[in-house]
């Protein structure tokens, strides 16, 4: 058995009674029932689900304030008064920045941006910058996907008078700013829907800004809206969905550049934006100034876009390397500290910029929320990002105890934040109670919500055609996931490191390939003829212009209990085999020689010491099978690895006939003494016997009081009494040995398992 890594949770119907009401539209099953799971029951509904409809999008004068701060940027334009665009250095943050640049320069303003550094200011408006704007000139601040916290710093720039328009997504706190207008979804009562990115927010003001429809801000739309992880539902879907398109037939210099960089070609896929152009865009305010990026979007000059674009792919490898380091020495804490519910690790000198990536690498391997920091000795505090798992809402819960933070902001699964170095331990404290409170230990483990199980004679190039059409895919609507049950035909670990898992089923002559990145440690498993349950997402996989589907595995388990079969190898290594998560023994005659990987039985261990465990390696065969078949039935293992060698072999050698015994019984009533140091040779010369043959002979008839021996010379014992051979201890105990050589380690791997699943009844207990 080997249990999955996440918690494996089935989707079903919204409404089980829910049938299709026009049974004319042509979909596969599969998609019908993955389109039922969404809710969509109705050809109407399909169609605007498959081909979103642009003019669903809502009004931009559903937004509260929105006339209010499209009448002041239309006023300070009239004026020539200076407009600064204020913006976040994420993707979400740039492309809004570019999309509120691009609308006020259209519009003929005076106007600016700006974008503070992560490094040296921190994330949002800050009292200084608005100062500096002022002197500057500038009496107007817009601000795109931030500012929503800002409430001091709209206070200094009311006293300093400017106006500002505060547009963002993020959530809400206690207080508002008291600003010029705010444009927010969740702080509009009559706005439709919720969940826009800041880019979704500042595409909205550009329309109210503009009198028309910017559709040529569309694919500026699309970067932000998926790269920011909002919901890909209701309007997000129909920007992200027509943004891609944009982004596909996009003749902006600087995205050009980096669909050349990140070898896109045709149609820009949601993953290209979400893993290929968002992560660069993001690289460059993780290491410096993300100015750079918005010049990148903003510039029509080729020869620039590519110098700008090569550079931020050069800022993108250093932060991978960046953040690979700081993995290494945050895992190394985890694993040598105390387990906690909810990890937070801090060090002096560690990149700001990346400390969310570190966070969600923590979060995948430790299977807690993490809150990574930086340690900042001039100031004594820390600053950091925290990323959680799907059962702990981490920004309600650290806002039950906000006041222990500086600064403070974000969503349910991330946050940022800033606190003095002196609470680390107690914010720690907290949070653990408040989360042990909350959870219990399965809640922890990750979730992988499966949309339905398949067979491999199901999947095939059509399919994953049609799961395409439900795309662009993201939260609130995720890439299908699917349960395959089968024997894989093959397993292998492939890649340099042999860190992946590849495996070949094989069904009714159809052949399927999944691939595991980065569960290449799961071969090891993985034992002959067993059915194995994967759930991953099915895709193409193109090489040498040959396209065929594949499944790409993202958990793994294994539902029968498993016979790992090692026989006939010498001093096996079982180290690469434990999991230190399960309870190992080892079973030999008198103990052996191994480093402390795994607790040690012998077979006349008082049965009454033992208990249940997880796995058991047997490195010796017993002298009785009853001995064996008991502690099995006392520990109960679920996984057994059969490692023992036989050296000299008791089935392989032939057992003495009864004609063989009665010649040698002969050979004795004649000599009456037989003297085996002076006639050994001459007897195996005549009979062909080898030297153990002829003392076993003799011990048995030693046993049974037929002969006297004496420093190697027999003496017959006159008128024995009469017994049969069945009678000799010493002779039974080698037919069984025999017996169990052949039924132990002579046997096939099917009729080995077969034996070991007929003492193990307690299986069936636990699977009722």
């Amino acid at each position: 058995m080997l249990e999955s890594k996440a918690n494996w949770k089935y989707t079903k119907q919204q409404d089980n009674t829910v049938q299709w009401m026009d049974d004319s539209i042509d979909l596969s099953p599969v998609i019908k029932e993955l389109l039922l799971q969404r809710g969509i029951t109705t050809e109407g509904a399909v169609s605007e689900f498959l081909a979103p409809d642009i003019n669903k999008l809502h009004n931009p004068k559903e937004l509260d304030s929105i006339d209010i701060a499209t009448e002041r940027v239309h006023k300070a334009i009239e004026k020539q008064e200076k407009i600064l665009i204020y913006g976040d250095y994420d993707a979400d943050g740039v492309s809004s920045t570019t999309v509120m640049l691009k609308t006020i320069l259209e519009l003929g303003a005076d106007c600016d941006f700006y974008i503070p550094n992560r490094f040296t200011e921190g994330y949002g408006p800050n009292e200084e910058a608005f100062r500096q704007a002022f002197e500057n000139g500038f009496r107007l601040i817009i601000t795109v996907d931030t500012g929503i916290a800002s409430v001091h710093e709209a206070e200094v720039a009311k006293q300093l008078g400017i106006d500002l328009i505060i547009t963002d997504h993020h959530e809400p706190q206690e207080s508002l700013p008291d600003a010029y207008a705010i444009l927010h979804p969740k702080c509009s009562v009559n706005y439709p829907f919720r969940e826009l990115a800041g880019v979704g927010v500042a595409f909205k003001f550009a329309e109210s800004l503009l009198g028309y429809f910017p559709k040529h801000l569309l694919e500026f739309a699309a970067i932000g809206t998926i790269a920011d992880l909002v919901p890909l539902v209701n309007e997000n879907r129909i920007l992200a969905f027509y943004g891609l398109h944009a982004l596909s037939i996009s003749n902006n210099q600087g995205i050009k550049a980096l669909k050349r960089i990140c070898k896109i070609e045709g149609n820009v896929t949601e993953e290209d934006v979400g893993f290929l152009i968002g992560p660069r865009i993001n690289a460059v305010g993780r290491l410096q100034n993300a100015e750079l990026a918005v010049e990148l979007l903003m510039t029509d000059d080729e020869m620039e876009a590519a110098e700008i674009a090569d550079e931020i792919n050069r800022l993108n490898e250093e932060r991978k390397q960046i953040v690979s380091g700081i993995v290494k020495e945050a895992e190394k804490m985890v694993q040598t500290g105390e387990k906690s519910g909810v990890i937070i690790v801090a060090k002096e000198g560690w990149n700001e910029g990346v400390l969310g990536i570190v966070a969600s690498r923590l979060v995948r391997k430790f299977d807690r929320p993490a809150i990574v920091l930086a340690v900042k000795k001039e100031t004594s505090e820390v600053k950091g990002s925290a990323r959680s798992i799907p059962a702990f809402d981490l920004f309600n819960n650290c806002m039950k105890i906000r006041n222990l933070f500086t600064h403070f902001g974000g969503h349910s699964q991330a946050a940022g934040m800033t606190f003095p170095l002196e609470n680390v331990n107690v914010i720690q404290e907290k949070l653990n109670e408040i989360i042990n409170e909350q959870l219990t230990e399965d809640d922890f483990k990750q979730v992988i919500e499966i949309n339905d199980s398949i067979s491999v004679t199901d999947i095939n190039e059509k399919l994953v055609n049609d799961i395409n059409k439900l795309a662009p895919f993201g939260m609130k609507n995720p890439k299908p996931i699917f349960q395959i049950k089968d024997i894989p035909a093959s397993a292998r670990q492939i890649g340099s490191n042999q860190n992946h898992l590849k495996l070949q089923f094989r069904q009714d002559n159809v052949s399927l390939e999944g691939i595991g990145f980065g569960m290449g440690e799961l071969y090891t498993y993985i034992s002959p003829e067993t059915p194995i349950s994967v759930a991953g997402e099915l895709g193409i996989n193109e090489w040498n212009g040959n396209r065929k589907a594949q499944i790409i595995m993202q958990d793994m388990k294994i539902d029968e209990w498993q016979l790992f079969d090692h026989r006939g190898k010498k001093n096996l290594d079982i180290s690469p085999f434990i999991n230190p998560e399960k309870r190992n023994v080892v079973l030999s005659n008198d103990g052996i020689e191994m480093t402390a990987i795994a607790e040690q039985i012998v077979y006349n261990t008082d049965r009454s010491t033992l208990s249940e465990i997880d796995v058991l390696y047997i490195f010796d065969l017993p002298a009785d099978l009853t001995h064996l078949k008991e502690i099995i039935q006392v520990t109960k293992p679920v996984n057994i690895y059969a490692c023992y060698y036989v050296e000299n072999s008791l089935y392989l050698t032939a057992f003495p006939s009864r004609e063989e015994f009665k010649w040698f019984y002969s050979l004795l009533l004649k000599q009456r003494v037989l003297d085996l140091k002076t006639e050994m040779t001459n007897i195996m010369q005549a009979r062909g016997w080898d030297k153990d043959r002829i003392i076993f002979i003799s011990k048995v008839f030693f046993e049974l009081g037929f002969v006297k021996i004496e420093n190697g010379v027999i003496h017959l014992v006159p008128k024995p009494l009469k017994k049969d051979l069945q009678e000799s201890s010493l002779y039974q105990e080698r037919i069984m040995k025999a017996e169990n050589e052949k039924i132990l380690y002579y046997s096939t791997y099917a009729e080995l398992k077969k034996w070991f699943t007929n003492q193990m009844n307690y299986l069936a207990v636990k699977q009722v």
